[in-house]
């Protein structure tokens, strides 16, 4: 699909004229791809958002038998990485931000920079380079022309019978360091903020007083780097369908801001291109209605003979330019020294 418009009703279509939900269809996955470039349909403010760096759909989705099995990757190689936001006007949105924030019209951004650099190989070949960093959904989507492939750590989204859950991703420092980083005051403002949206977009699918959060400012390892993780969950009430259940929770709260609407109009007027790939959701439905969706972060996207990247971090009150850029490395780097890349002068300084 590459328009935005009735997005998640059109994927529950498609899997309903299949048959995927009636009896007869054990035995079959759907993979969905969900672009961050659906939540177009919600924005408030009329500008346009900014172009897209690589041809992708907005959402994909394929139905096929679960015991398929897993594709072998080929070579491939990478070319130098070139950003598409320099360091100085990345400085400049956050500060823009921040002067938002004062003037009361947001608590939180999520600003996001694009590296992208010639590819030529298997895309499958990436995936398998990804694998040490332990991704929730490992196998690449590849459609025609285009491909993404994802070491994401986080989940968007999970379906058990009538059990609903997300596990937002907010704070983030090196492995390794030093310190414990639920007493940094800046990544547990940051983190609160993005579980209480969470909290608020449950509430609007599951049962009254069902939403809780059992595991709370946690922290793991993943991707190479330290997070803290919220885990929010919620019963989601009989009459919800997928498309209702994606429509609540699409984006995940932990890649726009708080609120998510102004957040959204924020980052369209911010960032110099669009998220492709990236800050979506990847991952699987199943005929009885489970699901399984990462949030697409560290997620490459390959199109057009390129390879693409995203990352970035939340941007509140007491964020620092400098150490939010240096935030977005730290999460780069893992995952290109996983594919064997160049590396960009910018990420090892």
């Amino acid at each position: 699909m590459w328009e935005p418009v009735d997005a998640f009703a059109a994927v529950e279509e498609y899997l309903r004229d299949a048959g995927f939900f009636q009896g007869g269809a054990d035995g079959l996955v759907a993979d969905l791809f969900l672009g961050y470039g659906l939540s177009q349909t919600i924005r408030r403010e009329p500008w346009p958002d900014p172009p897209e760096p690589c041809r992708l759909p907005l959402a994909a989705c394929r139905v096929r038998p679960a015991g398929e099995p897993a594709r072998v990757g080929g070579a491939f190689s990478i070319g130098d990485w070139e950003p598409s936001w320099n360091e100085s006007d990345y400085a400049s949105a956050i500060t823009t931000v921040r002067h938002a924030i004062a003037e009361g019209l947001v608590y939180q951004v999520n600003l996001v920079q694009h590296l992208s650099a010639p590819f030529a190989g298997d895309p499958g070949g990436v995936a398998e380079s990804l694998s040490r960093l332990r991704p929730l959904h490992p196998e690449p989507l590849i459609g025609d022309g285009w491909a993404i492939v994802s070491a994401s750590p986080e989940l968007f989204l999970a379906r058990r019978g009538r059990r609903v859950w997300t596990m937002p991703i907010k704070g983030t420092r090196p492995l390794g360091s030093s310190g414990d980083l639920r007493e940094s005051e800046k990544d547990n403002a940051e983190h609160v903020m993005i579980v209480d949206l969470e909290r608020n977009d449950l509430s609007r699918v599951c049962e009254p007083g069902t939403v809780r959060w059992p595991d709370f400012l946690v922290e793991r390892e993943a991707a190479g780097v330290v997070h803290l993780v919220t885990t929010v969950e919620g019963l989601l009430r009989e009459d919800v369908s997928l498309a209702e259940l994606l429509a609540a929770m699409f984006p995940g709260g932990s890649v726009t801001g708080a609120p998510k609407i102004s957040a959204l109009d924020h980052i369209a007027t911010l960032e110099p291109v669009g998220r492709g790939a990236s800050m979506g959701a990847l991952g699987r439905v199943y005929p009885n209605g489970d699901l399984d969706l990462a949030l697409t972060i560290r997620t490459f996207a390959i199109s057009d003979d390129r390879i693409h990247l995203w990352v970035g971090g939340g941007i509140v009150w007491d964020s620092e330019p400098e150490a939010e850029i240096e935030e977005s490395w730290v999460k780069a780097q893992p995952l290109l020294a996983a594919v064997g890349a160049p590396v960009p002068e910018a990420v090892t300084t």
